[in-house]
């Protein structure tokens, strides 16, 4: 299946610890590089992201209109994974308590909401794996703590 809409602007990330995120599997120091992450995707990382991911997404036009109506793609934030040297990053869903709050007037079933918040799991890695492969270029420089024991 295929997504036919334009492409949208990419997120601003804001300055947020990723190890407060519920799912956060982060090691790293916390230079998360959010400044130059936003830059190469405002430099086409986003946009070539995007193109791929809506050539195979599952999502219609009707739940892209839902995902647009919430402001989801403005809250993906991506950051340096020193540790890992990895792009990671953090997909913004709908809340399991959806109906009650009545999130959305198109929202009808499970089946909806769950598949939006994979589609967004998915848009967050293919925007990892194309920074990953074309745009980043830096290496971390890992250095060891001083206070190691020595087990000579």
């Amino acid at each position: 299946m295929s997504l036919d809409v334009a492409v949208p602007d990419p997120p601003e990330l804001e300055e947020t610890d990723p190890n407060e995120y519920d799912d956060a599997d982060v090691v790293g120091d916390t230079d998360y590089k959010r400044e130059e992450i936003e830059a190469l995707l405002r430099e086409g990382a986003w946009a070539e992201a995007f193109g791929a991911w809506a050539e195979t997404t599952d999502l219609d036009e009707r739940e892209f209109g839902i995902v647009t109506d919430l402001g989801l793609l403005r809250r993906f934030d991506f950051f340096w994974d020193s540790f890992a040297e990895r792009v990671g990053y953090h997909a913004p869903g709908i809340p399991e308590d959806w109906k009650e709050r009545e999130y959305h007037p198109d929202l009808d079933s499970w089946g909806t909401v769950s598949g939006i918040n994979a589609a967004m799991t998915e848009l967050g890695q293919t925007v990892c794996d194309v920074l990953l492969d074309e745009y980043i270029e830096w290496e971390t420089e890992y250095e060891a703590p001083d206070d190691l024991p020595d087990f000579d």
